[in-house]
């Protein structure tokens, strides 16, 4: 959502937040993450959260 915030796409960005959960699944909305003209590969690191568990076993 950053990332089109950061584009003056906060239309997008607030169906983003709506739709989806805070984790979104990259390989199985990839299709979608391209139509809103995201680049997961331009991602910077710190727009990654990391782990949803402490957990190390789901990593």
């Amino acid at each position: 959502m950053a990332t089109l915030r950061s584009r003056d796409l906060h239309g997008r960005a607030d169906w983003v937040d709506k739709e989806f959960s805070a984790l979104i699944d990259t390989d199985e909305n990839a299709g979608l993450l391209r139509t809103l003209g995201i680049d997961l590969d331009t991602l910077s690191a710190d727009a990654w959260p990391g782990p949803a568990t402490d957990d190390p076993r789901t990593i």
